[in-house]
């Protein structure tokens, strides 16, 4: 057991848990069937558009404390949960390889399993950057609110998958989310932050990165399992379809976040029309969230 989590078992007064909420059963751990994450998204979807039209006629809440708690809590937890999985997983990369690593069967242990249903959960705590911008009276940006659903359909597709890559792109994510939600606190407290725009481009980076693995995964296992006689390192563990989903679905992210990173920092300068602390958009309207 990795150090760090030892102290936490040690330290930390926790609750004893069912199996099924520290290991991932279909069916059984909760919002692990389609039906329960369609119906959450749905919700989530008419919950933030329903709170934009009751707004229409109500000043904007500030919810500052609320705001910057929520901020708080998804910074150091994003912390906590990568520290423990760089733990569990650095271990195995200095025992059996970085290959082995991402796409043996082994290296989906039951300990990186329980962080992945965390950080699964952690994407619908994070639904509540567009309730609050909702109440803020802020625009709902479209990659705002795709994203934010989107990803955790992606944890549900790659926990039922077993992909065991899944680390190198959830620990890219963390690391991030560390950073942004730290800017999301600390600007609601008043501080000026000069980096916004090298936090866009980190987001960018980590798309390419993790564009760069999945792809690299896929490859071997479909050549591995459909065509030998091309040349492959082995193959790499994980259902087909939910190695296509994720790699569909972080390819749509980085044109996104491209367009998202043109669309503020450079088209902007060439219109005439400045950002205010988002991206611009075609009609002149203003998103007050730069990142996802």
């Amino acid at each position: 057991m990795a150090p760090f989590a030892d102290f936490l078992l040690a330290h930390v007064p926790l609750p004893s848990l069912p199996t099924y909420l520290t290991s991932y059963i279909v069916g059984v751990t909760p919002l692990s069937t389609w039906t329960s994450v369609c119906t959450a998204l749905v919700s989530y979807l008419a919950i933030i558009f329903g709170t934009r039209e009751i707004m229409k006629s109500r000043p904007p809440q500030k919810l500052n404390t609320l705001f910057r708690a929520h901020n708080v809590f998804l910074s150091v937890g994003s912390l906590i949960l990568l520290v423990l999985m760089m733990e569990e997983v650095l271990p195995i990369i200095w025992r059996d390889g970085i290959f082995n690593a991402m796409c043996a069967v082994p290296s989906w242990t039951t300990r990186l399993e329980f962080y992945y249903m965390i950080n699964y959960y952690f994407k619908y705590i994070e639904l509540f950057d567009t309730v609050f911008l909702a109440f803020k009276k802020k625009p709902l940006a479209f990659l705002h609110v795709f994203h934010h659903s989107a990803t955790a359909m992606l944890c549900f597709t790659q926990l039922n998958g077993k992909t065991s890559i899944s680390w190198v792109v959830i620990s890219l994510n963390l690391l991030v989310h560390v950073i942004m939600y730290y800017y999301y606190y600390a600007t609601a407290g008043g501080a000026k932050i000069w980096w916004k725009k090298y936090l866009t481009s980190m987001q960018i980076i980590q798309f390419v990165v993790d564009l760069f693995v999945v792809y690299f995964g896929t490859y071997c296992h479909f050549v591995y399992t459909y065509y030998p006689s091309l040349p492959v390192v082995g193959n790499c563990a994980g259902t087909e379809t939910s190695a296509i989903f994720g790699c569909a679905l972080l390819t749509s992210y980085l044109g996104l976040f491209i367009n998202f990173y043109i669309q503020t920092y450079k088209a902007p300068a060439k219109s005439g029309r400045k950002p205010v602390n988002g991206v611009a958009n075609g009609n002149g309207s203003v998103s007050s969230r730069p990142f996802t």
